[in-house]
């Protein structure tokens, strides 16, 4: 059984509505992105650290899988499919992908300020100052912040490496260390780059461009492979 691996980033989540702060104005209530998630952030004011990712968290709860997911799950049926993707939210799984890797964390989950293992999954949207994991600390959210390592890149790195067909979707290819996964593809396998805004990886060959939405560009693909 062949193994596809796909690279998924903002643009697969956008059609079911998941805000997508970079192709937008980068600002989240006249606040930079990068100001309201990082270490520095979360020292100076907490509150507004929580408040933004109870938004995403509250909005993510309110939103389905779109086609592009759906379809997704569909090349489960002839292929080994491992999903690595830079979205936070959970909408790959509520598809029903069963193999999916997250390189920036996960919005519904939380963990511990002084033990990192302490992972928790929540089951609605708000969580508070006060809200202690089980050895009395604050709960933060489960995200990769900017400025703290990307952990799960070496695994991420093992999967692509592993690929016998690429896939990749709604990235813009320029935020790393994610845009670096695709040096690690095998040259002589076929890689498909699905975005509106899609453009030729230098160096990186044997690489179709299909310049369209997740949706409409997934759901084509997927159909073509399984006729293969």
């Amino acid at each position: 059984m062949k193994n596809i691996v796909v690279l998924s980033g903002a643009g697969m989540s956008a059609e079911s509505g998941v805000k997508t702060f970079r192709d937008d104005d980068g600002l989240w209530q006249n606040h930079r992105f990068e100001d309201v998630a990082s270490p520095i952030a979360w020292q100076r004011d907490p509150e507004l650290v929580l408040e933004f990712y109870n938004q995403r968290r509250k909005q993510l709860f309110e939103v389905e899988p779109n086609a592009g997911h759906l379809a997704l799950v569909k090349l489960e049926e002839k292929f080994d499919v491992q999903i690595v993707t830079q979205n936070v939210d959970d909408l790959h799984e509520r598809a029903g992908s069963t193999n999916v890797l997250h390189l920036h964390g996960e919005l519904k989950k939380v963990r511990s300020t002084v033990d990192p293992n302490l992972v928790y999954t929540m089951d609605q949207w708000e969580l508070k100052l006060g809200d202690t994991c089980e050895k009395g600390s604050q709960l933060r959210p489960h995200i990769v912040w900017f400025g703290e390592p990307v952990d799960m890149i070496g695994p991420a790195v093992e999967i692509v490496s592993t690929a016998d067909i690429l896939i990749v979707i709604g990235t813009s290819m320029v935020v790393y260390p994610a845009a670096s996964l695709i040096n690690y593809v095998k040259d002589d396998i076929p890689k498909y780059y699905i975005d509106p805004k899609a453009f030729q990886v230098h160096g990186i060959s044997k690489l179709e461009i299909i310049a369209k939405k997740a949706g409409e560009g997934v759901t084509g693909l997927v159909e073509q492979l399984l006729q293969q």
